[in-house]
């Protein structure tokens, strides 16, 4: 019970540290694994080792493929592919249903881009929609921002997912997160889909213009203009989906049943499968967005802001680990396996404690991070320990992590602010509309192990 009770202390540690006084989570998390080692009495020659270890162990496991998906990221964001693939949906779907076209454009931009970086990008878009249909700006941003969300929390290659995989040892079968991960994003987009509809006839009174919080009022025109001509859609969708297509291939290769051989065909499709060569691949073809004079030096640039931009996220998973690492080494495993086992609580344990970090502290990859960091020592207690329970623990720790967003979370400020909308408001729909498409991940992903359970 004394373990239990310094493990809730360290968690409260960092929620109050991270949040309150707004302390680097990478601190927070180092100083609760170092803190932990000697509150849960792990030998002082070992607590140095279990650290340095644990955090070695992941980045070198996942930092690449962290740093490489950011770069695809950056080169999409600063490269204009993101409106032409936005462009490119609208000349698909049309006008006639804006919250469908903002929430199909928001699930694919967030797999490789921020979330919050997205609805930057996309809100003029968003704008322009709106004032062409007529239809409630509260509705399209609910749209746009849960149709980023679902992807952001659920599907690699974004930062989240992958630190998560890392720390429940699922990295080598990325596809079947992939796999299982875009269905179960899906049912959540659409649920916050359905709450913006609920929303369209909804309207409210914006901040003035002149507001301080007002962070942008560039035009859609003015947007699309600063990027110049606008890349080929194809190639604009191309750097997301063949590392995607990759990743995933591998993992059909890899399949008991080899579908594919065991031959020339395997090891070829089996190696460009692996992440870090997928992503490379994709990079690659990403350079492709880039035109004119000074390519070269565009390219280096982007990948100098990539690196700045990935550094603190690589931190924070090396950090979350060392603090897994250190339960990992602690009694504790051994009672919360004791304990839990005959719960039957199972995915629910990943969920509710992602959701109660989040709500603490804000921020999804620390939520994301610090879960799968605790709950890799007893997956096996919950019954999760298959292939199969950790890709759904993975989901289930992403669906958590979105509910709910409020006043701690950045991106609440981002889409509130940009899309100016009234405090009050922001927590009567946005907080509402995150807490909607938490809870429908979850359902989809209990729907989805009664089949691979």
């Amino acid at each position: 019970m004394i373990d239990l009770l310094i493990l809730l202390l360290l968690v409260a540690g960092i929620v109050l540290v991270t949040a309150r006084w707004k302390i680097s989570p990478f601190l927070a998390l180092m100083g609760a694994a170092i803190i932990g080692a000697f509150a849960f009495r792990l030998p002082a020659d070992e607590i140095v080792t279990t650290v340095t270890t644990s955090f070695g162990n992941t980045l070198g496991n996942i930092g690449l493929v962290i740093l490489f998906g950011t770069m695809i990221g950056v080169i999409l964001e600063r490269s204009g592919a993101a409106i032409a693939m936005a462009e490119a949906l609208i000349r698909v779907i049309g006008t006639r249903f804006p919250n469908l076209t903002m929430t199909i454009i928001g699930y694919i931009v967030s797999i490789p881009v921020f979330c919050d970086s997205g609805y930057v990008i996309l809100n003029s878009l968003r704008k322009a929609i709106t004032v062409r249909t007529g239809v409630s700006a509260l509705a399209t941003s609910v749209a746009l921002m849960t149709g980023l969300y679902a992807t952001h929390t659920m599907v690699p290659p974004t930062p989240g997912p992958l630190a998560a995989a890392e720390n429940l040892g699922i990295t080598d079968n990325l596809g079947l997160i992939i796999a299982v991960g875009l269905p179960v994003s899906a049912v959540a987009a659409l649920a916050g889909l359905v709450y913006a509809t609920f929303l369209s006839k909804k309207e409210f009174t914006p901040l003035p213009a002149e507001s301080e919080k007002d962070i942008t009022t560039q035009s859609y025109e003015e947007l699309r203009e600063s990027y110049g001509k606008l890349p080929n859609a194809f190639l604009a969708f191309f750097p997301i989906l063949l590392p995607l297509a990759l990743i995933c291939a591998g993992s059909i290769a890899k399949l008991p049943s080899h579908p594919m051989g065991e031959g020339t065909v395997f090891d070829v499709v089996a190696f460009l499968g692996t992440p870090v060569i997928a992503l490379i691949v994709g990079l690659f073809s990403a350079i492709l967005l880039l035109r004119g004079n000074g390519k070269m030096a565009r390219f280096n640039e982007q990948i100098h802001e990539s690196i700045r931009v990935s550094a603190p996220i690589l931190l924070i998973t090396g950090a979350g680990a060392a603090f897994g690492g250190v339960l990992a080494a602690s009694s504790i495993t051994d009672f919360l396996s004791e304990n839990l086992t005959g719960l039957g609580l199972g995915l629910a344990v990943p969920f509710l404690i992602a959701a109660a970090l989040k709500s603490a502290q804000g921020s999804s990859t620390v939520a994301i991070v610090s879960t799968s960091a605790m709950l890799s020592p007893i997956l096996g207690s919950l019954g999760l320990d298959s292939p199969e329970g950790m890709v759904l623990s993975v989901l289930a720790i992403g669906a958590g992590a979105m509910v709910v967003s409020h006043a701690n979370d950045s991106y609440f400020w981002v889409v509130s602010q940009l899309s100016r909308i009234p405090v009050a408001t922001a927590y009567r729909t946005l907080t509402v509309a995150t807490a909607i498409e938490g809870l429908a991940a979850f359902g989809a992903i209990m729907v989805a192990s009664v089949f691979l359970l």
